[in-house]
């Protein structure tokens, strides 16, 4: 069987939770990331460990078949690579910022305007789209000190809770592109490989749609059991089981998080007593 090679972040705020995906998709890897590429024990799988800017590149040349790295930095790097699976993780949003006791009204604002970005591909875009001409001022690190310093009127940057921001003096007042973790591939794969990385792709579905969902197990009363279950579908159906005390059944199912605490409310409502709720390792679909 063929073996890719897949680059994650040497450091940086992706390394930790991709190195964590990957071993909870049962992946044996080493504790040392000292090196600059590591072998997974059990699955045809080498990990090479790179600067986040250079992942994206290195995938289009199939220096790395596959990667994880952050949607913005694929569309900042402007690569010609597949995004073969969206990942949930390292959420944040691209967005346009001003000084905190600046007026503002609408993206007019930026008409001739210095904007400072480690972004400029995609602030260059969103500019144009939205038919404005500005002065892009290209920096790395630290860009929300630009208006502070007098280098720029506003800036472009990621965030994520918006903390740094309020730090510095700024106010978010647009957002030009949500991003998140994404897994990456070169457009090239051979047969065997595009294999391999259906495989992977099948255990990290696996992960993310345990994260989604609630493992609960419940006792109700018979007469209550057809009114849960239309609460409580479940991947198909609930599993029900008679107790040993007449007229009462447990019931095992799976919730979706979003809807847990309504779901909850509703199922107690009909006398169901003794719920149990526990978080799932993986959930095939």
């Amino acid at each position: 069987m063929s073996k890719l090679k897949i680059a994650i972040q040497k450091k940086g705020r992706l390394h930790e939770s991709s190195l964590k995906l990957l071993r909870t998709c049962g992946l044996k890897i080493g504790n040392s990331t000292s090196k600059l590429k590591t072998q997974v024990q059990n699955f045809p799988l080498e990990i090479l460990f790179l600067r986040d800017d250079d992942i994206p590149k290195y995938v289009q040349q199939n220096i790395a078949n596959i990667g994880i790295i952050g949607e913005n930095e694929v569309l900042e790097n402007e690569v010609n690579v597949d995004i073969a699976l969206k990942l949930g993780f390292a959420k944040c949003r691209l967005s346009l910022a001003i000084p905190r006791q600046t007026d503002y009204e609408s993206i007019s604002f930026f008409s001739n305007k210095k904007i400072a970005t480690s972004y400029p591909k995609i602030l260059a875009r969103y500019l144009k789209d939205n038919h404005l001409t500005a002065v892009v001022e290209e920096i790395s690190g630290s860009v929300e000190i630009a208006p502070g310093i007098g280098l720029a009127d506003a800036i472009c940057d990621l965030v994520s809770s918006g903390s740094t921001l309020q730090m510095n003096g700024l106010k978010e007042v647009e957002t030009i592109l949500q991003s998140q973790a994404v897994l990456i591939s070169n457009i090239g794969l051979s047969d065997e490989e595009v294999k391999v990385l259906d495989q992977l792709k099948f255990r990290i579905n696996a992960v993310k749609a345990a994260r989604k969902n609630k493992y609960i197990l419940l006792n109700a009363p018979n007469d209550s059991i057809n009114k849960i279950i239309d609460i409580l579908p479940g991947m198909r159906s609930p599993s029900i089981i008679p107790l040993a005390d007449p007229g009462w059944s447990s019931v095992h199912s799976v919730v979706n998080e979003e809807d847990f605490w309504n779901v909850i409310e509703k199922v107690k409502s009909l006398g169901a007593e003794g719920i149990l709720v526990s978080s799932i390792e993986k959930m095939i679909v």
